[in-house]
């Protein structure tokens, strides 16, 4: 067995090609003889370190989850690129495995052919060269993908199941309508983001039934992009209060002097905000080098304030800077200490992320059976467009009754990873800067 010090890049991959022999333990078996479900993959981009090339690594080799490098049991057979960067990999990763690449979305889900050829679509809207619009939001084409897919679906008449990577659409109205028609044509709809399935440290589960009285969820990325994640983890844990998730009444995303001053005077609490980073601090957080441990008092830069239909209070801000920190921490009523812990990413940062949720992909492809609502990326996806309106009248609360709906949540928590894979991948173990399915 090769020490930590001993495992060079050299060794890393040669170990990860012996250990990938290990046999697929599904999450939940299919028969023996099902067939591999046909992917398409339709994406912005794919290049070191996109979304992309996330979900390619796990999805055309094996991935690692749970300390397990496992099959996840589906083939992609055809790409479309919307945009070829620099150091894009689409052409090299279709040659090498054989992949075709296709002119438009149709022509990659019936493989150049007039009919849907496919039994699922992976469809990623993130990262590539899109504007924003004046609110400031991103404008990735998820919404434009999504109607082409629906097209082909509803010509075909076979609905198969589609994953959709982070929020629905920037525009709540679009959102609900790539819901919308996922329920008129029974298209299975899977969303979100990968966060809420990383390991916890503490390891600890949501308490059944409990009453909410305030949230917190921490990132240290930037407005919008980091802001759903930060709400998806959010909504993923409160989601389990007593009655399940009842909708939102009023959103408001407060900057600067403002979102110090919601602190100063209670709006946030100043005791989840530290019992959240402290989640962090004492989990023993492996962090990369742009990561650090802000002083107190933790100071936020903005934050997105979220009032639900029962009355509990949520809030998403940003402490710090770093795109590796998910920290959550919440008040239960009757309980004088907070429930808190941290979201580690894993050693290689949220690269690491998209493993468990690429088994919780695979399992929706080759079931039709999401792990977890997505309503809950319904309501995030609104969530997060009417914060970036607020922001936009000057911080200004908005009442949301569109958003005033609710869902049962699904325990989801075998697709959690529990950080044996740590044991694998480890911190001095360098990160494959090439397209090698299988080493991540």
């Amino acid at each position: 067995m090769l020490s930590r010090t001993q495992m060079n890049r050299r060794n890393w991959l040669a170990a990860a090609s012996a250990a990938s022999v290990v046999p697929f333990l599904p999450l939940k078996a299919n028969a023996a003889d099902a067939p591999r479900p046909k992917v398409a993959a339709i994406y912005t981009e794919f290049r070191l370190r996109s979304h992309a090339h996330h979900f390619l690594t796990s999805l055309m080799g094996k991935y690692l989850f749970r300390g397990e490098w496992r099959d996840p049991g589906v083939d992609v057979v055809s790409f479309y690129a919307d945009q070829f960067p620099e150091g894009d990999m689409t052409r090299e990763a279709s040659e090498k495995y054989k992949v075709p690449i296709y002119k438009t979305i149709a022509e990659a889900l019936c493989l150049g052919g007039d009919k849907l050829a496919v039994d699922a679509v992976l469809l990623i809207g993130e990262h590539g060269r899109y504007p924003h619009n004046d609110l400031g939001q991103h404008m990735y084409p998820r919404k434009e993908f999504f109607d082409q897919i629906v097209a082909v679906i509803e010509r075909s008449g076979r609905p198969v199941p589609v994953f959709n990577d982070k929020h629905l659409s920037y525009r709540w109205d679009w959102a609900k309508a790539m819901y919308d028609d996922a329920q008129r044509l029974k298209i299975p709809l899977m969303a979100g983001s990968s966060v809420p399935l990383a390991e916890r440290r503490p390891p600890v589960q949501f308490p059944k039934d409990a009453v909410v009285e305030e949230a917190v969820s921490i990132h240290g990325g930037g407005i919008e992009s980091y802001d759903f994640h930060a709400l998806e983890v959010m909504q993923s844990m409160i989601e389990f209060r007593r009655g399940g998730e009842t909708g939102v009444k009023e959103v408001q995303l407060l900057e600067g002097d403002a979102a110090k001053d919601a602190v100063s005077d209670g709006r946030i609490s100043r005791d989840l905000i530290n019992a959240a980073m402290y989640a962090e601090k004492n989990g023993g957080m492996q962090r990369r080098p742009r990561m650090s441990f802000p002083d107190e008092p933790f100071v936020p830069r903005h934050a997105v304030l979220v009032t639900y239909k029962d009355g509990t209070r949520g809030t998403a801000l940003t402490i710090g800077s770093g795109g590796d920190r998910w920290n959550f921490a919440c008040k239960l009523r009757g309980q004088a200490k907070p429930f808190a812990t941290a979201y580690y990413s894993g050693p290689w940062g949220n690269w690491n992320l998209f493993n468990a949720l690429s088994g919780a992909i695979a399992h929706f492809f080759r079931t039709g059976k999401s792990p977890y609502p997505v309503e809950r990326t319904l309501l995030t996806s609104g969530i997060l467009d009417a914060s970036m309106h607020s922001r936009a009248e000057g911080g200004k609360p908005l009442a949301t009754p569109e958003l005033g709906f609710s869902y049962t949540p699904q325990d989801f928590s075998a697709f959690c990873e529990t950080g044996e894979s740590w044991k694998v991948i480890t911190p001095d173990m360098p990160e494959p800067r090439t397209f090698q399915p299988g080493t991540g």
